[in-house]
């Protein structure tokens, strides 16, 4: 008797314990931040693309909010996915310019990533995707508040740092061999790792996109009894292009127009895993890209589609990646939770992605962090239809520099220089001023009608930069230990 009261206590005390686990769950909602990779303003359906078809995206807006006026933190991969994670303008967290493999430098593991305020109230977390961070054991994602992480640490052109650690089990692909493999680091071909070893060299880049969605679905079922938080940074449609057969010449615009489709079949799978567990009322997913396109007719890094498009479209905006025209930094955005945001709605409000961290902060329950400056906002109101987005100005960084401000539909450019080549920094004193609720495009400079908004912005500038401290790439203890290995 007094082992089956036992039984009977420990049983009820497991059901007790997985009935709070589950109202925390329901009380504390999911997020899933899936981010493409060189993906233009236009290249969606539900963003007028008209040859690229996305289904499962454009059921996205129409269930939930469509943000139009949305920008990256940089229009380059690395400050980019900084200001994502930490909520912050690259400057602020080091200003990280793009990283290679060579580069024994990262995110300041000190730094407050979305993932580590996620963790303080409960969030199972994980990135499944490209990184870009720093590809060293001390700056990768296990060291910035992911439980576990499975990807490619850089862009998909670059190689490997043979000095990574390798899996016992790692799987070397294309006469790789553990005794040649200095001898074969060539460009385009990179690692995948899990956590922090390498467990492919190189890595079968037709699948990434496939295995990213499969690890990421394994993830839900394996977290559906907890909140989860997965940051899933895709590695395409950067160059070179890569598509499973499934999705080899799918699309109408060739090699890029399929990848493209391929993200939204993968949105789409995510989506209805979401659907099944009946976790679609309970979770936030955004979808995103890391800046604007590339602006190329075609590329010889692209095998077998040398007269096709492989760069997207930002029509009808000026610019491609690289530039802080708007092409380069206004990313198609849709932000989708049924029952909470509002369904078909549209966002003309100026949001960031550097808004990621106190919006989830704000539906998790969580503190931002009070002992540094956050530059992102609260999307919530706006999201919720309570609202709007507390944003009076945006800057438009390049390494150090500012070139550029928006404030309300007007934008100011105190520097300009084309996005590829050789081109020059080009100073303008006045500035040049753009109205983008009529002139997206950025072709009328209407700065000498406007001279009292010029007045206005520059006040912005001048109250920014005396808020700003630029912070470090890493700590100088962290680089002399990394150096001497």
């Amino acid at each position: 008797m007094k082992i089956k009261r036992l039984l009977l206590v420990t049983f009820a005390a497991c059901f007790s314990a997985m009935s709070f686990v589950r109202a925390q769950a329901a009380s504390t909602p999911n997020v899933i931040i899936i981010m493409a990779d060189d993906q233009g303003y236009q290249d969606l359906g539900c963003f007028g693309s008209p040859k690229i078809k996305t289904p499962h995206i454009d059921r996205m807006a129409k269930e939930g909010m469509r943000f139009t006026d949305f920008y990256s933190g940089a229009s380059v991969c690395t400050p980019s996915r900084a200001a994502l994670l930490t909520g912050c303008y690259a400057k602020r967290v080091g200003g990280l310019g793009v990283l290679f493999p060579r580069d024994k430098r990262g995110l300041n593991p000190d730094e407050i990533t979305i993932a580590d305020l996620l963790k303080t109230k409960g969030y199972a977390t994980a990135c499944i995707g490209k990184w870009h961070l720093g590809h060293l054991k001390e700056f990768l994602p296990t060291s910035q508040g992911f439980d576990t992480y499975y990807g490619v640490p850089y862009s998909n052109d670059m190689t490997i740092d043979v000095s990574q650690p390798l899996a016992n089990d790692v799987v070397l692909r294309e006469g790789v061999t553990l005794e040649n493999i200095r001898n074969r680091v060539k460009k385009n071909l990179v690692p995948l790792m899990r956590d922090t070893e390498i467990i492919e060299y190189p890595v079968d880049q037709n699948t990434l996109t496939k295995r990213y969605t499969e690890e990421a679905i394994s993830f839900i079922k394996k977290n559906k009894e907890k909140p989860f938080f997965i940051y899933l940074p895709h590695t395409m449609p950067h160059i070179p292009l890569y598509a499973t057969p499934q999705f080899e010449g799918k699309s109408e615009i060739g090699l890029y127009g399929d990848t493209i489709e391929e993200l939204d079949w993968s949105t789409g799978q995510i989506l209805e895993t979401l659907r099944k567990l009946k976790l679609d009322k309970n979770t936030l997913v955004i979808y995103t890209s890391d800046n604007g396109p590339w602006k190329l007719a075609a590329n010889s890094w692209v095998k077998g589609n040398m007269n096709r498009r492989v760069g997207g479209f930002a029509h009808p905006l000026r610019g491609y990646k690289f530039s802080r025209f708007e092409g380069g930094m206004r990313v198609p955005t849709v932000m989708w939770w049924p029952g909470r945001i509002p369904a078909g709605k549209e966002c003309s409000e100026v949001g960031a992605s550097m808004d990621f961290l106190p919006t989830c902060a704000a539906i998790a329950g969580a503190k931002v962090p009070g002992d540094r400056v956050v530059d992102g906002v609260d999307l919530s109101p706006a999201l919720f239809g309570k609202g709007k987005v507390k944003r009076d100005t945006y800057f438009y960084y390049r390494g150090q520099k500012l070139y550029a401000v928006r404030k309300g539909p007007w934008k100011a450019h105190y520097l300009t220089r084309d996005a590829y080549g050789r081109s020059k920094e080009e100073q303008h004193d006045p500035p040049i001023l753009y109205h983008l609720d009529h002139d997206p495009s950025e072709k009328i400079d209407v700065a000498a009608d406007h001279p009292n908004v010029l007045t206005e912005i520059a006040k912005a500038v001048s109250n920014h930069k005396a808020k700003l401290k630029p912070g470090k790439p890493q700590l100088e203890a962290l680089i002399k230990n990394v150096c001497q290995r």
